[in-house]
């Protein structure tokens, strides 16, 4: 799998019922997996989508947060958190940690992986590192939006600033 291919498909139970990556077609879709619910760092950056996801909406992007944790131990965790903005999907067979690349096998849980897919279904940006680190959600906002205008970004580009033109 790589950026500027079609992102694997697949289909999972979530918080809010049954997601499917085709049936998410003509959407700009954000997934980031974390290892697990209940754990000190996923919790930061829960959080911090669901505080941003009306910042997403704006941008007419979807969030979804995967682990392998079962949909019943998601509802407990949103539960204790407070409510979340966006679903929760369960991977408890592993399968879509696998098919991203970010499932640690020895271990049976997910690097944090975040992948933005655009409305065409094709992979436009992925990062994954080491679990003790948690991710930039402004950053996630910002490469979002520099996709979105279809043009050259500099570093450091944010909406409003001049890009470089086309491609």
């Amino acid at each position: 799998m790589k950026v500027g291919e079609e992102a694997p498909e697949f289909e999972l139970e979530g918080t809010n019922g049954r997601f499917s990556l085709s049936k998410n077609k003509g959407k700009w879709t954000v997934l980031f997996f974390y290892p697990l619910d209940f754990t000190y760092v996923c919790p930061t950056e829960v959080t911090a989508f669901s505080k941003a996801a009306k910042e997403f909406e704006k941008e007419l992007a979807e969030v979804y947060g995967i682990s392998v944790d079962s949909v019943a131990a998601h509802k407990a965790w949103i539960e204790k958190l407070g409510g979340l903005n966006y679903p929760l999907l369960s991977d408890i067979n592993k399968e879509v940690s696998r098919k991203y690349g970010v499932l640690l096998e020895k271990e049976g849980i997910a690097l944090r992986g975040l992948f933005i897919i655009d409305p065409d279904g094709i992979l436009q940006y992925m990062v994954v590192h080491n679990n003790n680190v948690g991710r930039s959600v402004q950053e996630t906002l910002r490469v979002l939006k520099a996709l979105k205008t279809g043009e050259l970004c500099p570093v450091e580009w944010k909406q409003g600033e001049k890009t470089l033109g086309k491609a």
